[in-house]
């Protein structure tokens, strides 16, 4: 790579670009054409969201999940299927699921617990499209003091006013749809929760955000 001003003028370049300012654009989440693209770059989100998690050690035996909305079929969810490690998840692993906890598409079960906690929230709340739970190290430690996160970093303020504490079926195993109705009802806004004895529940309207807001509430308990 060659830096090259031009002796007869003012000009600067770069590989034959000139060194004036452009017109740049901030990211944004990607628009589709079909209702069949947007499912399957949910399920690859999905299934790379639940890979990071892995890495990152949150995958604990058979605890811990993920789902997104269908975006066709918005009463059903993708979820990764009981007992196949976070580490090795792909898009062909993933199940669909209905709020009735029957498997439509896959040949896979699904985590009881995952579908009765996971399907309450999808119903209660339409703008959630993704929810994350995992059992990880320093949020279900935290989750044992039945107390929120003070707002004390940059990266906790992000949750301040907007995360609740939830002690309904707290350290249970939730099994029944009632249960899960229960802890939900607890939820009804803001982009996490903090279920006592039990960890971490994050929402948002994508997959990418869902696990990105987990993985800083995480860092934030273990930071407190």
């Amino acid at each position: 790579m060659a830096i090259i001003e031009n002796q007869t003028s003012t000009k600067k370049t770069i590989d034959g670009i000139e060194l004036t300012p452009k017109t740049v654009t901030q990211l944004a989440p990607p628009k589709f054409a079909t209702v069949e693209q947007e499912r399957q770059h949910r399920k690859e989100k999905l299934a790379g969201a639940m890979r990071i998690f892995g890495r990152l050690g949150f995958g604990e035996g058979v605890a811990g999940h993920i789902t997104v909305r269908d975006p066709e079929f918005t009463d059903h969810f993708w979820v990764n299927p009981f007992a196949k490690s976070f580490r090795y998840m792909r898009v062909s692993d993933l199940i669909l699921v209905n709020h009735d906890g029957e498997v439509v598409y896959g040949s896979q079960p699904v985590n009881r617990a995952a579908f009765c906690i996971h399907a309450a929230i999808h119903q209660a709340r339409p703008d959630v499209i993704s929810a994350a739970h995992a059992h990880s190290p320093f949020g279900k430690s935290w989750s044992s003091l039945g107390r929120k996160l003070d707002p004390i970093t940059q990266d906790s303020c992000y949750f301040y006013e907007d995360h609740t504490v939830i002690t309904e079926q707290g350290g249970a195993v939730v099994l029944e749809i009632s249960a899960g109705q229960e802890i939900a009802a607890k939820f009804p806004k803001g982009k996490a929760a903090i279920h006592q004895n039990h960890g971490l529940f994050t929402v948002s309207d994508t997959v990418d955000a869902a696990a990105f807001w987990f993985i800083t509430m995480e860092r934030s308990c273990q930071a407190q």
